[in-house]
């Protein structure tokens, strides 16, 4: 069958959409600061293993998702999100190879990124600058990598998801 889309495809949909829960999720004023990019994280994560599947097209429409969720200018989500997809797919054989935790250091840079492209969509939009624990989510997503990538990487053996794709 031709038409049918790749094995894992509902699994990819399925931690994208548990990922735009948790990024909407209503939290403590204290705890919002940290919240972490989890829409960015799974993407990254997906578009690290997966590169010939999961990519700018599916980071722009799930930013453009997030942007109609949050209630956040449209297409600012969909910019950042596809720009990051953009460099995990230009850089994943360079990032992939290195241990966890030299993972979360690049994919720190490109939550970093993500932000700033963000901000400089704030700014552009009129609206003011964000306090200082604008950043703190990027930190949170680079502590969170190596559990965040092992539990997706355990999800994916099981479900044999790109395993007879690549």
């Amino acid at each position: 069958m031709s038409g049918a889309p790749p094995q894992g495809t509902g699994l990819i949909l399925a931690t994208l959409f548990v990922a735009l829960c948790l990024s909407v999720l209503p939290m403590p004023v204290w705890a919002s600061a940290y919240r972490p990019q989890w829409l960015a994280l799974t993407l990254i994560f997906w578009t690290l293993t997966l590169p010939t599947r999961v990519g700018v097209f599916w980071a722009f429409g799930a930013g453009i998702l997030q942007d109609v969720v949050a209630g956040s200018l449209l297409g600012g989500h969909a910019l950042s999100l596809s720009v990051v997809a953009y460099l995990t797919l230009e850089l994943h054989q360079r990032i992939l190879p290195f241990p966890l935790w030299q993972q979360a250091v690049s994919v720190w840079l490109l939550l970093l990124l993500e932000r700033l492209l963000s901000l400089w969509l704030l700014g552009a939009a009129g609206q003011p600058t964000p306090a200082l624990n604008y950043w703190l989510p990027t930190f949170v997503g680079m502590l969170l990598w190596p559990w965040l990538a092992t539990v997706l990487q355990r999800l994916r053996q099981r479900f044999r998801v790109g395993t007879t794709d690549q």
